[in-house]
């Protein structure tokens, strides 16, 4: 069995573990994925054996970063329906393409399955805001008749939980996630990845605050981007370390 490294530790305390989950892996195993035999959950079993533990929210495979996990079947309760009620907010790292506008908000419902065609599935209500963080521009042609690719550092708020949703948002605004196989572009994915020398979903979970189960006190946890983000031609790692003000 191929040997990986161990899941990195963010947080703790007696009810609760925030990890730092890589991109690429699986939450925990899926039929949507039958393949795949590699997960988060199994490979923390494997490291914390006597650990009860339950993910208490979702992040795609692709998507790096921050993840909550429960250490008993109350503090699971209770902070599922923290995050059903929206009493729960998330911020993410977002590249993508083009420069959007400064900052915004996207309202705009989603179908419940994003797998599915959109026509006679309930419209779920959706919110997304975001802010425009550092805009790039590199030596690296992906359309006919411009030399060089735009693209942007986002910070992005996502006030539902629709799945998908951050990278459905970005789809509906022109500016799809760099890395997004599903709703982004094809071409420009592949273009990126060999300028940059690395293919992935160029979104992380950077923070998460919460209503600790104990006592409902807000807990604020955070993950820092991964040195790819960093080594990206001209960013400007500070950007994304100061506090963002997101949304109305």
């Amino acid at each position: 069995m191929r040997e990986h490294p161990p899941i990195r530790l963010l947080y703790q305390d007696n009810r609760l573990i925030a990890v730092d989950k890589p991109p690429g892996l699986l939450v925990h195993r899926t039929a949507l994925d039958a393949h795949e035999t590699d997960d988060l959950m199994t490979r923390l079993r494997a490291e914390l054996p006597d650990e009860p533990l339950w993910p208490v929210h979702r992040l795609d495979k692709g998507t790096s970063g921050l993840l909550l996990l429960a250490r008993d079947a109350d503090a699971a309760r209770q902070l599922g329906l923290a995050f059903a009620a929206a009493a729960c907010s998330k911020r993410y790292l977002a590249l993508v393409r083009g420069w959007p506008a400064e900052q915004g908000s996207i309202d705009r419902p989603l179908a419940r399955d994003p797998e599915l065609p959109s026509s006679g599935q309930p419209q779920l209500p959706s919110r997304t805001d975001w802010l425009r963080l550092q805009c790039l521009e590199w030596p690296l042609q992906t359309h006919p008749g411009h030399a060089t690719t735009r693209l942007a550092m986002l910070a992005v708020m996502p006030h539902t939980g629709r799945r998908h949703q951050i990278r459905r948002h970005l789809k509906a605004l022109a500016h799809p996630l760099i890395g997004d196989s599903t709703h982004g572009k094809g071409p420009l994915n592949r273009a990126v990845a060999e300028f940059v020398g690395h293919m992935r979903l160029w979104l992380h979970a950077q923070q998460l605050t919460l209503p600790h189960p104990d006592d409902g006190r807000p807990l604020t946890l955070s993950c820092p981007p991964g040195l790819e983000w960093a080594a990206l031609p001209g960013v400007d790692a500070s950007c994304w370390a100061l506090p963002a003000q997101i949304g109305r």
